[in-house]
């Protein structure tokens, strides 16, 4: 398939104290949570001084990226649009389209099967094609998950070592040291309509495919010659409901087991995410930290890929294999992912929502060029 641009997808942040509130709207919309909520989450933004690194975070990733393209010879001009804030998915497909594009390759800031993690940008990029008019006017496809490529794997392999080479150099003994990875909470409801209907059991693929990446970064582990500690794949950032449940354990309740359990360290793994945005540097830096401190427990935060050389040519290596008709590079048995969404797949359990990129999608085909 040839295309004529790529688009980075992404879920937005605000940029200043007066954009907070207004962003976390935008998020929450249609689905109930309380102002007060709000309000409790609004202020780990303004810790930040109302800033969300991500935005800046994309723009180093688009400047990398534009520099790797070149040096490749990968003719594709990199736009940008989010989710929930400013710059948005639709006037990023009207300066698309009014720029002469007409076959688009969209790469989202999230590399595993969920709704909210896919079906949700699907539905987003169709209600923009819908709403700007130009839906048959621009083609849209979307690079397949990565949560197994290893340029994503590589980041996490590297500073896990050195963590844990950080550890040994202190004498702590690795029968009293922990891995925790650590991904977004979800409700199990979600997790279980991940992935194509049918194929996974009622964790579904997010789950199966967060298990495969953690194990993928112990091998790795292994590789470099290092024995490796006990494990866990734990969970951060639920916001639902008291009464809706959500994929557990939270990190902070996995943090307390081990220390019960005698364990004197742990590393955080945040393999759930690309960057270190608001989630990852308040729930884990500020939240997880304060749970060790109290505890006594050493605490290592492994970074994520971010701009990381190795994630940054996964990208593009995705985009030449998606023009050249291969699914590219996957190292565990679930992949590679599949390039289209199956029908059905990571459905909507509120709504039936017109979307791009499946089997089933009606919306984003080019039919007036």
């Amino acid at each position: 398939m040839s295309y004529d641009a790529f688009l980075l997808a992404s879920f937005g942040g605000p940029e200043g104290p007066d954009d907070v509130m207004p962003f976390l709207e935008n998020v929450t919309r249609g689905r109930g949570v309380p102002r007060e909520r709000l309000i409790d989450v609004s202020h780990h933004y303004h810790e930040l001084g109302g800033v969300s690194p991500i935005n800046q975070q994309n723009r180093d990733l688009i400047a990398v990226l534009r520099a790797e393209f070149d040096r490749r010879g990968i003719d594709l001009p990199i736009y940008w649009g989010n989710r929930f804030w400013h710059p948005f998915l639709q006037p990023a497909l009207e300066q698309l389209h009014a720029d002469g594009h007409r076959r688009v390759l969209t790469f989202a800031t999230s590399a595993y099967s969920s709704y909210s993690g896919c079906r949700a940008y699907r539905e987003d990029l169709a209600e923009a094609l819908l709403e700007s008019g130009l839906d048959g006017k621009l083609h849209l496809d979307k690079i397949r998950h990565y949560f197994d490529h290893p340029g994503f794997v590589g980041p996490f392999v590297e500073r896990l070592v050195t963590a844990l080479r950080s550890l040994a150099d202190d004498e702590v003994p690795l029968e009293r040291t922990r891995v925790l990875f650590v991904t977004h909470s979800i409700p199990t409801e979600m997790a279980a309509a991940s992935g194509p209907p049918g194929e996974f059991d009622e964790r579904g693929a997010y789950v199966a495919q967060h298990l495969e990446t953690a194990k993928l970064v112990l091998e790795g582990v292994a590789a470099e010659g290092l024995a490796l500690p006990a494990w866990s794949l734990t969970y951060q950032s639920r916001s639902g409901a008291p009464h809706v449940p959500w994929l557990e354990p939270d990190i902070n309740d996995a943090i307390r087991e081990v220390h019960e359990d005698g364990a004197e360290a742990v590393v955080i793994v945040p393999i759930g995410f690309v960057s270190d945005h608001v989630e990852v540097i308040w729930d884990l830096d500020n939240e997880a930290q304060e749970t060790c401190d109290d505890l006594g427990v050493r605490m290592h935060r492994v970074r994520t890929p971010g701009v990381h050389e190795a994630f940054v040519a996964a990208i593009a290596d995705l985009v030449e294999a998606r023009i050249a008709g291969d699914p590219g590079e996957a190292l565990s048995p679930l992949g590679p992912w599949r390039e289209v969404c199956a029908v059905g797949c990571c459905a909507n359990a509120r709504a039936d929502k017109p979307t791009v990129c499946g089997e089933d999608s009606t919306v984003g085909h080019l039919t007036d060029v």
